[in-house]
């Protein structure tokens, strides 16, 4: 598994020099910017403290959904859990989760918001899970830069390289083909996006174990199998219905 650190529209070039400081201290080399060119200051580089090559090799996306479609598995960060979600989980939790995905997830991404107010709604709502730190006081809050170093630390050995003989041959058996294949298949078993068992099921699957993955894309393939035998079904008798009609 591959783990990417993301920063979202980050304010300080300095920060970005210190996070990227703080990958390399952890063992991670995978710095993503959204809608940023920070990293090409010299002041991110004054920090970056021999680091300057994850900078020189950060990747960038125009936006959150971007990253949302290079990824298996995308966990943001958040003070507290947000809009009744009971998808937050503190940084030890978060660890557990990663480490039980073994070849289901090839590519994980942790996203961090801005330094003046987080990620918003919308981004949020992209995110399979949330992940925050309980502290003390709820202001002042973590600079952006030490709370990457908190993760890197807490999550360090965990997706320090890329997927390699442990990486299902077919991608389709992937948790994030998982999601996608869900997303196409619950509505057509009256289960709609917005409905209590869509969002049920979605707050879940990023919990899922690397077996617990396979199995429940087993499942899906049998309803998708079902289904698709009810409809041939429907359609013989509609279309012998039409002939004893004419």
């Amino acid at each position: 598994m591959q783990l990417a650190f993301v920063l979202v529209e980050p304010k300080v070039p300095e920060n970005v020099g210190a996070a990227a400081r703080a990958l390399c201290t952890m063992g991670f080399g995978e710095l993503w910017l959204v809608n940023s060119d920070l990293h090409t200051r010299p002041e991110a580089h004054w920090l970056a403290h021999g680091s300057d090559h994850i900078l020189d090799n950060a990747r960038i996306f125009p936006d959150l959904a971007a990253v949302r479609n290079s990824v298996d598995l995308l966990m943001g960060t958040s003070a507290k859990p947000r809009h009744q979600r009971q998808d937050w989980h503190e940084p030890a939790q978060l660890r557990d989760i990663i480490a039980r995905k073994g070849a289901s997830v090839a590519t994980a991404a942790l996203v961090f918001g801005r330094e003046d107010r987080g990620l918003s709604n919308d981004e949020l709502a992209l995110c399979d899970l949330l992940t925050g730190f309980p502290m003390a006081v709820t202001y002042p809050s973590l600079n952006l830069s030490q709370a990457v170093m908190l993760y890197a630390w807490e999550l360090s050995g965990l997706g320090s390289e890329p997927a390699t003989q442990s990486e299902p041959a077919n991608a389709d058996a992937r948790l994030g083909a998982l999601r996608q294949r869900l997303e196409h298949l619950l509505p057509q078993v009256d289960a709609p996006a917005e409905g209590k068992l869509s969002k049920w099921v979605f707050e879940r699957l990023p919990l899922l174990t690397n077996r617990d993955v396979g199995f429940v894309h087993t499942l899906c393939g049998n309803i998708e199998r079902r289904l698709e035998e009810s409809s041939g079904s429907e359609n013989q008798r509609t279309g012998k219905a039409f002939q004893d009609t004419r």
